[in-house]
Formats: structure tokens, sequence, C-alpha cells
């Protein structure tokens, strides 16, 4: 069944979307200029008009890459409940964790503690990919004296600006560049008597790890956050102990895994500001009306529309992906592994353009590689091709985040597309196509004697297939792209292959784009608008789910009304109490209605006094 209504304007750039899914990746940090007093205790006023976020175990902390995973003993029977606020003062990052915790303590061994292992992202490193730095806050005595440890016993920093040997006390810098105090709400390590939780202040120098959050515009710190809880281990209680640890986004300070917050900070979002800015996704892939032929060649006219998402890949080029915006320019990178037993100098870097637009269910991509060596080789670093990665909306790993898989592709030895990993599992059940067509005067394994230009290659992904309900659900969408280059020429010492990559590397690594896929919209004026009390159009393409999108200038109670040509009423919800600016809702979803013509009315009312604001009128085909 197809049926198409939308309803508000249809500016589909990343500044200006429609009722997109809220991002569970991101959090405003509000700037303060009054002290913050790092004592452990939360009293400043400017903490109460923090932006906050809570995590707990066994509970999603947001899409994608949250988890949680016990470590030793029984499921927790006090299971980890953390609040976290965010405040910046100057170019300082404070944060406040209130923790939930009836048994706090240490150990010397690691999981046997409470604490928080961190990872902020080095934007002070030159280059455009930037790694991430460690910082784990915790009662772990690494090195220490032997447990158990006594009541006296404080948090510990290791990483960047910690020390792993117990008898080196922290230098001045260190102190400067990261500092925490903790109030224990209890007894630390004892579970003669339940305690309560515990409380820690924490500063981060921003400075010190490239960022300005005070410049106009403000800036984004990358960081990731995992919450570990250690019970009943003090003494060991058999039937009670539990080791545990969950996290927002990313699991480690070590390594970057499945994703990261987006901490957002500028100098014109204070605690005295009012609500903090939507923040919106990080790109859009637009819908277009348009079922391309999938073999290989970019001729229809949708890979040229005006209106398609399009990125430039290429190797070698940081002032490209220092052009990418917001922290895409800081996710992306190359590597180049070694070859024949060397890394031999990138004669010609990969060059390559992507593309992608949805209709209905499907994801179309296309990619363009200008290449003077195109080649087949069995060896993955010297593959050319294409990792498209994509996290399943309904399948969980190990870890319970949401699973990343790898839909890759190579050039094959007659010309033709390779599908690997799981695109090949999706090609077999026929929920996934790939093609590649060789350009003018390209030709495979000429070992650069004859220079190529390179080959185009076209997708089409169900993304049903991927866990996405019919009609896309919420529409979020969480990819990466790593363009695979292998040359190959004589002498085999000057062979290489490099990896280029939009976001992440591979499916499991740090960290996906936010992306949201929009709905079909051109504009079409619906000219149902009563008062003037909110603007509307309409369109009438084609679209795989019925819903309407508005927008308001004010928080309102809504309600939706749908009428056949007869007059009778065929829906009608409440909506709720509804924020200020853009909604959508989908109708019809039984599927249980004639095909034909229907008319639709939303009326907006003050939810305090009942006063009626404005009145959306409008009409819709439905198909079946």
């Amino acid at each position: 069944m197809t049926m198409l209504l939308l309803v508000a304007a249809t500016c589909l750039s990343a500044a200006a979307v429609q009722a997109q899914a809220v991002r569970e990746d991101a959090i405003w940090a509000r700037t303060t200029s009054a002290a913050i007093a790092l004592d452990g205790v939360l009293d400043e006023a400017a903490w109460a008009a923090a932006e906050s976020k809570t995590v707990e175990f066994g509970l999603d902390a947001g899409i994608p890459g949250s988890g949680w995973k016990m470590e030793a003993g029984w499921p927790p029977v006090d299971a980890t409940v953390a609040n976290m606020k965010f405040l910046v003062n100057g170019n300082q990052l404070y944060v406040g964790f209130e923790v939930q915790d009836k048994s706090v303590g240490g150990s010397v061994e690691f999981n046997r503690f409470d604490g928080f292992i961190m990872g902020l992202k080095d934007h002070a490193v030159l280059g455009t990919y930037k790694p991430v730095a460690e910082y784990v806050y915790a009662f772990w005595n690494l090195n220490g004296a032997p447990d158990p440890q006594p009541a006296t016993q404080q948090p510990r920093f290791y990483g960047r600006w910690g020390s792993f040997d117990p008898a080196v006390p922290r230098t001045p810098e260190q102190i400067a560049a990261w500092d925490a105090v903790t109030v224990v709400h209890g007894i630390k390590n004892s579970d003669t008597v339940d305690d309560t939780g515990y409380t820690v202040e924490m500063r981060f120098d921003l400075a010190v790890m490239g960022y300005d959050v005070t410049q106009p515009g403000g800036d984004i710190v990358e960081w990731n956050v995992s919450v570990y809880d250690c019970d009943w281990f003090w003494p060991i209680d058999p039937l009670r102990f539990s080791a545990a640890r969950v996290w927002w986004q990313g699991p480690w300070g070590n390594a970057a895994w499945y994703n990261e917050i987006r901490i957002h900070a500028s100098p014109d979002v204070t605690t005295a500001s009012g609500p903090v800015p939507d923040v919106e996704p990080e790109f859009v892939i637009t819908e277009i009306n348009a079922t391309p032929t999938i073999d290989g060649v970019l001729n229809e006219a949708a890979w040229s529309d005006a209106g398609i998402f399009s990125v430039d890949i290429r190797h070698g080029d940081d002032a490209l992906r220092a052009s990418y915006p917001g922290v895409a320019s800081a996710r992306a990178g190359e590597y180049q592994p070694a070859v024949n037993g060397g890394t031999a100098f990138v004669l010609d870097p990969a060059d390559v353009t992507v593309k992608m637009y949805v209709k209905g269910d499907m994801l179309y991509v296309g990619l363009e590689a200008r290449d003077m060596v195109v080649q087949y080789h069995p060896e993955f670093s010297r593959w050319d091709g294409l990792l498209l990665t994509i996290n399943d909306r309904d399948n969980r790993g190990g870890d319970n985040n949401l699973i990343g898989r790898r839909l890759a592709f190579q050039v094959g030895a007659d010309g033709s597309a390779v599908p690997q990993d799981y695109l090949a599992s999706m090609v077999a059940a026929t929920t996934a196509q790939v093609a590649v067509s060789l350009m003018a005067g390209t030709s495979v394994d000429t070992l650069g004697l004859e220079p190529d230009t390179g080959y185009t290659a076209e997708l089409a992904i169900d993304l049903t297939a991927l866990g996405y309900p019919s009609g896309l659900g919420d529409r979020a969408f969480f990819p990466g792209l790593t363009v695979l280059d292998g040359d190959s020429f004589l002498p085999a010492t000057d062979s290489y292959g490099t990896r280029t990559w939009w976001f992440r590397e591979y499916e499991g690594t740090c960290c996906a784009a936010w992306v949201h896929l929009a709905p079909n919209a051109t504009g079409v004026s619906d000219g149902g608008q009563d008062g003037g009390y909110a603007s509307a159009r309409s369109s009438q393409n084609a679209s795989s789910r019925p819903l309407i999108m508005y927008a308001m200038p004010q928080r309102s109670q809504v309600t939706i009304e749908v009428y056949d040509v007869m007059g009778r009423t065929v829906e009608r919800r409440r909506l709720g109490v509804q924020g200020d600016g853009e909604h959508e809702v989908p109708l019809f979803e039984d599927g249980d209605h004639a095909a034909g013509l229907y008319l639709y009315r939303l009326q907006m009312v003050d939810p305090e006094t009942g006063a009626e604001r404005g009145t959306l009128r409008g009409k819709m085909i439905f198909l079946k």
C-alpha cells in the first residue's frame, strides 16, 4: 500500500529537517560563568539548570552504541542507576555523577570496583583522524595494597592524565588537565551496612585536548563513558556478588568502539538561555521517486538529482576530510597496511564519490571510483571496492548494542561485482543487489601497464532486511563508508593497498553517522491553513509511509481527524501535548481502509486554557 501526505516546510538540510528521531548520542553542556567548587557536592545553582542523562544496567542508554555486560557473579540485585549532568565554565567541561549504589568499593582486581572508564577524543593531535585518550576514575587500586581495601581508599586516576604506579603522585599538569572529587554516601569497602551511593564532581580541561567551547558557535566534545559496578564483594557474598558495567555509546577508553557521545557546548547556550537547541542529524538522505536498474551504470536521472546525498572520499586529502561538517572531520581517516612486506608510495590515491538515496524501504547507493589501476586480488588489503557498514535496527550483539553489518563488495577478475561479508548473504536472500561497470578504457589486472579510468557501482538494499519496519520507522540510519583501493605494479614491491573512510572504518568501530532518511517532499501547496497559526505544505509524490508532517510555533495540544469523502470520521487520535517545532504522525497503520480520497484536520489548542490556536486541513489519496 502507498499513500502520501506531508505537511511542513520541505527544507531537507542537516540544519532544518522534518520530524526526525531525537538524537540519543548527543547532549548539551550549558555554559555557566559562576564558579564551580570541585568538592563532590553538586550544590551550585548551575547544576540545577544542567542537562542530564541517566543510564541503568539492563536498559539501552541510547542507540546505536550503548550497551551493558555482566563481568562476574550473579545478575545484579542492586543494578546500576547513574545520573550525569554537564556544564562548561570557560574551556572546562564539568560532569556531575550521582550513582545509586548499596555496595560501594574497590579492589586490586579489574572489574571488581565501582567507577568510570571514559574515552575523550584527542583533537590536539595533528591530522583529521582524532584518536581516543583513556580516562579511568575508579576505586581500582591497581598495583596497590592487597585486598581488602581500607575504608579510606579514594578513587584513583589512570590513563592519559593518570599513573599506573600508586607510589607516583599526580603532577600539577595532570591535575590541571583532569580532576575529580568523590563523596561516598555510606562506608566504602564494607557491606556491613547498605550504602546509598556516591557523588562525583569531575572537571576536564578541554584546551589541552584541542577543543574550544568558548569560540563563536562553540565546539563538539567527543566522549563516552562506562559505569562499573561491583556489589557484595566486601566481604564477598556468594549469593549476591555481582560485577557489571553499563555504557553510554562506547564501552572503552583505550579503543574507539561502537559510538560516542557528542557533547555540544556554545557560549550562547547558557544556564539562563531557555530550552537548548535541538541537535539535528549529522546528514540527511532524501527520498527520490526513482528505481534504478542495478547494472553498475550511473545513467539514471536520480544519480544527478540536486537533492541526492553525496560525499567525496580521497586518500591523502586532509583538506577534504577537514571540510566534513561536525565530528565527521575527526572520525574520517585512512590506513595503509603492509603489502609484500612494506608500504610503498601511493602513486594513485583513492578518489571516490558515493551517493545515496531512499525510495520506500529501499536504499540505493551509487559509487564512482576514479582509479588508474583497477584490479582483483583475493587479499583483503588489496581489494578494489567498498565497505558500507549499517547498524541493524532489530538485532543486538553480545554487548547488547545494535549490531553493525558489513556490506562489502570488490571488483572481480572479470570486472563484475563480488559481494562479500553480509552483503553476500543479502544478495543470496534477494534482499540486496550489487553491480559494477568498468569505465571506458578500463580493464582488470594490467599491473599498471595500461592506465585505467576507473569503475562505477550500484547497490540496492532492502532496509527491512536490516531490522527496519516497513516505512522505515523513525527513519534514523547509522552508516559508515570505507573505500578500498589496491594498486599492483611491477616490481611487486611498488604495489600497495589503502583504506580510506568516512565516519568509521569497520562495523564495530567508532563512529556511525547519525543520518535522517527524509521522506519525499516537493512542497506542493495544500492551501489548508486556518488563521495562519501554522504554515503548511503538502506533497503529492507517492510514498510508502502514510504520514502527516507539520510544524507549530508553540507547545500545543494536538488532535487529528481523518474523514472519507462522505464526511464520515475514519480515524481520530489525540496526539497529546507536543512541543514547538516539527512533528509527524503515521496514518492508517492497520491498512484497513479503502483506496480513495481522504480529508484530514489537525487542531492545535492551548494546553492550559483549551483555546484553539490553529487548524490545518488537507487532502490525501490513499492507494492500495
